[in-house]
């Protein structure tokens, strides 16, 4: 299994010691500047059974899939992890270009295993050995495997992420003049408090029932934050005081440690 950050992807080998020569591995398919990659290695080589040498390799997945004449130019390092605090791990780096007659690139003489099961360098633990592959890539001929959407959309002044437009574009149609008099300029602050807008509208669709107290304080707190910085929301305000006017002398003390938080 592995992990993915952006470029950087973490492949755990497991067992690492019980894989004979010549047996080869693939790591989960991950993905780096729109495209699939997966790694390949041979735990104990895979040229010379004597040659005494971890393989690596980072290929392309699916080319069958891929449109004729695709080509991707790609940096990328490998560094096997020293998984002990402090300790130095090892990195090899490599430029390549890849096509349909050269979907793997690599190094066949990766590290040393008489490095990798030293105990005085650590990178073998409890059986496993951590790679860590980031790939940069810098030219892609053909379609992306995964097109790449855009990071925010302008909706009425505010930057709303992909995921959100549907929720936003709602909003302004049900109550065209909510954010109509925000005077707030910093754009991450107007993005925020419309954050918490689609936040109360969200919570207060659930039936009284699913609420607690905590959860109406909240929701008060909220909207006496947002409504100070010019939001109109009538109709939340309305729907709150619906949902929890049988309950307001439970939550009063609870909203009142709530307040400071707005406040500062």
């Amino acid at each position: 299994m592995g992990n993915q950050a952006d470029k950087e992807f973490t492949w755990v080998i497991k067992n690492f010691s019980s894989f004979a020569y010549g047996r080869k591995i693939y790591s989960d398919i991950f993905v780096a500047g729109g495209c699939k990659w997966r790694l390949l290695a041979f735990p104990k080589g895979n040229n010379n059974p004597t040659s005494g040498y971890f393989s690596l390799y980072l290929c392309v997945p699916n080319t069958e899939s891929l449109p004729s004449g695709w080509r991707r130019h790609a940096k990328f390092s490998f560094t096997m992890v020293d998984q002990f605090p402090e300790g130095l791990s090892q990195l090899r780096e490599a430029e390549y270009f890849f096509d349909q007659e050269n979907t793997i690139r690599g190094f066949q003489y990766m590290f040393r295993l008489a490095d990798v099961q030293d105990s005085d360098k650590p990178f073998l633990v409890n059986g496993k050995v951590k790679i860590v592959a980031q790939v940069d890539v810098l030219e892609v001929i053909g379609n992306l495997d995964v097109p790449e959407e855009p990071k925010s959309i302008d909706i009425n002044g505010f930057q709303v992420p992909s995921s959100q437009v549907e929720s936003v574009n709602s909003l302004f149609e049900k109550y065209p003049g909510f954010a109509s008099k925000v005077c707030l300029k910093n754009p991450h602050l107007r993005n925020k408090y419309l954050n918490d807008v689609l936040c109360l509208n969200e919570i207060l669709c659930k039936s009284p029932e699913e609420l607690s107290n905590g959860d109406l304080a909240e929701a008060y707190s909220a909207l006496r934050c947002v409504t100070k910085e010019g939001y109109k929301l009538d109709w939340l305000e309305k729907k709150l005081k619906e949902t929890g006017e049988t309950r307001l002398q439970e939550i009063e003390q609870e909203l009142k440690d709530l307040k400071m938080k707005c406040d500062d």
